[in-house]
């Protein structure tokens, strides 16, 4: 699997934890601050610019909670960076 695509998986997984919560707008906040606080910079940039191309297959919330970050770079997540995920 391509870097990129493994990418779009995780995303995928990620999106798929959070799907859950409600409403719709606190799963993408969930899904950005993730990625904000555990995804290096050039991760998020390589599906960032994916995206701008329209070459993504990425599932709606992973794709928008990336827009926010791509729109919101000062953005801070709540939970601190790096850490035990599990």
């Amino acid at each position: 699997m391509s870097g990129s695509l493994y990418l779009v998986h995780m995303a995928n997984d990620i999106g798929n934890f959070f799907c859950a919560q409600q409403p719709r707008e606190v799963a993408i906040a969930g899904i950005a601050s993730h990625m904000k606080s555990y995804w290096t910079h050039r991760m998020r940039e390589k599906l960032i610019a994916q995206l701008e191309h329209g070459e993504d297959c990425l599932d709606e919330l992973p794709r928008e909670a990336l827009r926010f970050l791509a729109e919101n770079p000062a953005f801070r997540p709540k939970q601190p960076p790096g850490g035990d995920a599990g």
